[in-house]
């Protein structure tokens, strides 16, 4: 018999199924390179203020890996790769995470749910629109109490995702401030907002690549949210 567990990461893998124009993403298109960029940078000045200055001994874990990119990203600001981590439910992108990433970055092709990490051992444990694609809110709920679980006193988990649903796409639900801090009740939280809708995105960048940090200088345009949730350090 299978348990809500189970149902809910079939359900997650058939979703992806679904997703046939990946295309979309690809990093050839102004939209993305915009939106990738303006995504690191956001991210490194969240860390930076935190006094990341050195990342070579971080242990870092990203729950939904993907095909490794965001893992890449860590290697290039310095990152050990021994001290990486990714966990992949779908086993054909665990597979290309391997091909692209150092042989000492750990890929774990299994439901993060499932995985057995010592409690407490990671700096960071990072997600990028993972909990959008969950729409089960206590699959959501486990997901979020093991994640915190892994990070040490003083670490986070850093979060990026959509904030408002996408009607166009009923296989993600945005997840709203108030739900992430329900998730994590003892975080200390620093959230900003950033992306530019992606429709909107797209449509701005076919007339002039250059109109999209002119668009995305409104707040209220941006559809997602990079959150330092952090744990105290003890």
């Amino acid at each position: 018999m299978s348990t809500p567990t189970d149902q809910e990461t079939q359900a997650v893998s058939a979703r992806y199924a679904r997703r046939t124009d990946m295309g979309r993403y690809s990093m050839g298109r102004p939209e993305v390179w915009h939106t990738v960029l303006e995504r690191q940078g956001a991210i490194l000045k969240m860390l930076t203020r935190r006094g990341w200055d050195d990342f070579s001994q971080r242990r870092v874990v990203e729950v939904g890996c993907g095909a490794g990119g965001n893992l890449l990203e860590f290697l290039r600001w310095g990152c050990d790769p021994a001290q990486l981590s990714g966990i992949e439910l779908l086993p054909e992108r665990a597979d290309m995470a391997r091909r692209v990433l150092p042989a000492e970055v750990q890929i774990l092709n299994t439901d993060a749910c499932l995985v057995d990490l010592p409690p407490a051992s990671f700096d960071l444990v990072f997600q990028s629109t993972v909990f959008s694609s969950l729409l089960d809110l206590p699959y959501r709920r486990q997901l979020a109490q093991v994640m915190w679980s892994w990070v040490r006193p003083g670490g986070a988990v850093l979060w990026y995702d959509f904030v408002i649903n996408n009607p166009r796409n009923p296989d993600v639900r945005g997840v709203p401030l108030k739900e992430v801090k329900s998730l994590f009740p003892e975080a200390e939280v620093d959230a900003v907002r950033v992306t530019l809708a992606p429709p909107l995105a797209r449509a701005v960048c076919r007339l002039h690549p250059s109109l999209y940090p002119v668009f995305n200088a409104l707040p209220v345009l941006r559809t997602h949210r990079l959150l330092w949730l952090g744990k105290a350090a003890g």
